[in-house]
């Protein structure tokens, strides 16, 4: 019987708030830096795609430099980009365990940005164009109000 309390007194104290907390926030930085490994494979795979297309389209550009639309490289670039942006999410987070607004919205503005430099105009809505104005105009403003909100910080 005695081993019966041990046993419960150690999954009590386990389960205590410190202890729970400690293998929360262990198990936080382990799937953080997990998903920097699988952030890390994704850029690179992307930078090898956008490298593969751009020299395809130099090397097999029949009439101008690029088959593709210069937008849809673009697009390419931005996509590395918005990438990077959610890498330096997941890096900021494993400095100091806090999510930083700031990052997130520029990463959302670079998306917003992302979509609305590569729209086809001709297979847009208006509504969709409204959407996306919105969207920039909300995070925009987001993002002023963040910036100007905070005491400055030296990195």
């Amino acid at each position: 019987m005695s081993w019966l309390r041990r046993l419960s007194r150690r999954v009590a104290a386990s389960f205590s708030d410190n202890n729970f907390l400690k293998k929360i926030s262990s198990i936080e930085t382990l799937i953080s830096k997990l998903l920097s490994v699988l952030m890390v494979i994704v850029i690179l795979v992307a930078v090898y795609d956008l490298f593969v297309i751009l020299l395809q389209d130099i090397v097999n550009a029949p009439v101008g430099f690029f088959t593709r639309t210069l937008f849809e490289v673009f697009g390419l670039f931005l996509n590395i980009l918005i990438a990077l942006e959610l890498l330096e999410n997941i890096t900021a987070y494993l400095r100091k365990h806090v999510i930083q607004v700031e990052l997130v919205i520029v990463t959302s503005l670079i998306a917003v940005a992302r979509k609305f430099i590569i729209l086809d105009l001709q297979k847009t809505r208006g509504l969709d164009l409204i959407g996306l104005g919105i969207a920039i105009l909300g995070l925009s403003i987001s993002y002023w109000i963040i910036r100007n909100a905070q005491p400055r910080q030296p990195h």
